[in-house]
C-alpha cells in the first residue's frame, strides 16, 4: 500500500520582499510562528486581511519564505465570499488568475493575479516517488477512508529531493471527506 499523510491547507498568502515591506513597512521581514510539513517553510506569524468586490477576510496567514510572486490560496468557498473566479492551478502559476487587494498594518497591494484554487497534490521526496514508479506532474487517484470518505482524482504529483511526503487538500476538499491533518489517504492504481 501506498499510504501518505494528508494535510489540510486553509487559505493563506505567499508574499513577495516587495510586498511585505509595503504591508507591514521599510526592512521588514517574516517572523516565523511554526516550520510546515515541507523543508524551509513556515507559517509566519504575520497576517494580512485580504479584500474581494463583495467581502473579505481579515488575519490571513502568511507563509514564508518569501517567493518570487505574490500568491493567495483559497478554497471555492472562500472565492464566493470574496465575490472571485479563481482558477483551479499548482502553486505557482498564477498568469491570468484573480486579482485582490491586501491590507497590512503599514499600507495596502493590490495585485492583478495572483488569487488561485490549489490544485490538490502530493510532494514526494525524490526516494518516496522511486520507492512507488511515481513521476513528477504524474496524475494520482488517492483515497481517504472513514464515514465520509472519498475518492480524489487528479492529484497532481510533485517530485523533488527538498520535498517531504505530504498531501495537500483545501478545507473544502477535507470537510467533504471528513478528513483533518494528520489522517491518511492511500494512493490508488
Amino acid at each position: 500500500m501506498k499510504i501518505v499523510p494528508v494535510g489540510v491547507s486553509a487559505r493563506h498568502i505567499h508574499l513577495t520582499q516587495e510586498h511585505v515591506e509595503a504591508l507591514f513597512g521599510p526592512g521588514a521581514m517574516l517572523t516565523e510562528m511554526k516550520p510546515l510539513s515541507q523543508p524551509g517553510q513556515f507559517a509566519a506569524n504575520e497576517t494580512v486581511e485580504v479584500l474581494g468586490p463583495k467581502g473579505a477576510f481579515a488575519k490571513v496567514r502568511v507563509l514564508g519564505p518569501v517567493r518570487k510572486q505574490t500568491q493567495l490560496e483559497v478554497s471555492r468557498t472562500d472565492a464566493f465570499t470574496l465575490g472571485i473566479d479563481p482558477p483551479v492551478r499548482e502553486s505557482g502559476n498564477i498568469a491570468g488568475s484573480a486579482g485582490i487587494t491586501i491590507q497590512g498594518p503599514s499600507g495596502k497591494v493590490t495585485i492583478p493575479e495572483g488569487v488561485i484554487v490549489a490544485a490538490r497534490h502530493i510532494h514526494f521526496h525524490t526516494s518516496d516517488a522511486e520507492r512507488w514508479g511515481i513521476r513528477d506532474k504524474q496524475m494520482l487517484k488517492v483515497r481517504i477512508g472513514g464515514e465520509r470518505g472519498l475518492m480524489f482524482e487528479n492529484v497532481v504529483a510533485r517530485v523533488s529531493p527538498h520535498f517531504a511526503l505530504d498531501m495537500h487538500i483545501d478545507t473544502d476538499e477535507a470537510n467533504s471527506a471528513g478528513a483533518k491533518t494528520g489522517d491518511q489517504a492511500e494512493i490508488v492504481e
